[in-house]
């Protein structure tokens, strides 16, 4: 046994396999894995096209902490091949053709992100074009001769494409291939994804097996519910709440889920113990807790474990005066500029970053989210006086100093 691993017992082993597990392919393995003392190599994937995570990754990331923290190896792959290649034909919008140097950038990005969560120390970045970048056509076709299409069209989201007669393109067809290969060269004991990967996942236990390597274990987390409350936490769906971002933004974004949502986040991204979870569960369902305090502890608990104690504390703060006082926050970003009359508030969203475009600006004008001076706004002309404060939606503030004022 590698010194500083620890041995675990039924029911480390239990909490491990069960806390926070959709499936296990094949259980039994990964417990006699456990149980031998092997520093496990686990492996993760990502698609450097979108650099951003989310709480919904996290779900997968807490558990390789886990393991970590028991002395395994994680092997993240930087799926930097693939993402140069994208789809060609378009069929796929989630694979855009990627530079090399969009690549390097999201994947950094990622990295920052990822290591929020996960032990850089004990993390193995690998390059997926340290082997494809010497691919050749013999090699695609040696690879491609291992699986037939009827296996390939197995896959959920293929089938129901094929069968209503909607294109797949080839490119798409060869992914898994490719997915299943990174396993072979990084010789993953253990591959981690969500219930979505579950296909992709063993496709690389089969071609593991068929060259003569251990097949990996498959660990599919759960897919956890975006704020909404009824769809998977997506970016672009708008229902997510980001690794990165403030203490202040994730608190509140929390505050914002439904009732319906407490105990799956603190079952999926938080520690609290099984009992302490039962607990939560029996008083929600018995409707004698409020829930608003469990929002509360959850709120906490997740920025805690992004930024620090005095983060939560701070943000907590935030929220009870900004949203439950309705007061007006102390620090809010100000932006010095000519504010004439009859100034387009379109404009003025843009420059104090409140909207990224004047079509958004005017879509949340009509959407009767923005207040000036605690006033709701209906239309895009405004005069404004210097030190007007902007209120865009429950978060987001900004105050306009009027430089011609200032130069007067």
């Amino acid at each position: 046994m590698n010194t500083g691993e620890k041995v675990m017992s039924s029911q480390d082993i239990s909490y491990l396999l069960k806390r926070g597990v959709a499936e296990i392919i094949i259980e039994e393995e990964m417990v006699k894995l456990l149980r031998s003392g092997k520093q496990l190599r686990l492996k993760e994937g990502f698609d450097p096209s979108f650099p951003d995570i989310h709480l919904g990754h996290m779900v997968t990331l807490r558990k390789l902490r886990q393991f970590q923290d028991l002395g395994h190896q994680v092997i993240l792959i930087v799926g930097d091949w693939t993402a140069r290649i994208g789809d060609p034909s378009g069929v796929s919008t989630s694979r855009p053709m990627l530079s090399v140097e969009e690549v390097q950038a999201n994947a950094e990005t990622y990295m920052e992100q990822f290591f929020k969560v996960v032990d850089k120390k004990r993390t193995e970045v690998r390059w997926q074009s340290e082997w494809f970048g010497k691919f050749t056509l013999s090699d695609v076709i040696q690879l491609t001769s291992k699986f037939t299409v009827a296996q390939l069209l197995a896959r959920e989201d293929f089938s129901e494409r094929y069968n209503s007669g909607r294109p797949i393109a080839v490119t798409e067809l060869l992914y898994p291939l490719l997915q299943a290969y990174d396993s072979v060269m990084v010789q993953a004991d253990v591959e981690f994804g969500g219930t979505d990967q579950k296909f992709n996942l063993l496709v690389g236990r089969g071609l593991q097996s068929m060259v003569g390597q251990p097949p990996q274990q498959v660990f599919l987390a759960p897919i956890l519910i975006g704020t909404d409350g009824s769809q998977k936490m997506s970016k672009s769906l708008g229902n997510y709440i980001g690794v990165a971002e403030p203490p202040d933004e994730i608190y509140g974004k929390v505050m914002s889920i439904p009732d319906s949502l407490i105990s799956h986040y603190f079952e999926l991204v938080t520690d609290i113990p099984d009992e302490e979870l039962e607990e939560f569960r029996q008083g929600l369902s018995r409707k004698t807790v409020n829930p608003m305090t469990l929002k509360k502890r959850l709120a906490r608990e997740i920025v805690t474990q992004l930024y620090s104690q005095k983060a939560a504390s701070q943000a907590e703060e935030y929220f009870v005066k900004v949203f439950q006082k309705r007061e007006v926050p102390e620090e809010i970003p100000e932006y010095h500029i000519p504010l004439r009359t009859g100034i387009d508030l379109r404009d003025i969203l843009v420059k104090t970053h409140l909207a990224k475009s004047r079509s958004e600006a005017a879509r949340l004008i009509g959407q009767d989210a923005v207040r000036i001076n605690g006033k709701k706004v209906k239309m895009p002309f405004f005069t404004f006086e210097s030190g007007s404060i902007i209120k865009v939606g429950k978060r987001r503030f900004a105050k306009v100093i009027n430089t011609d004022t200032l130069t007067q």
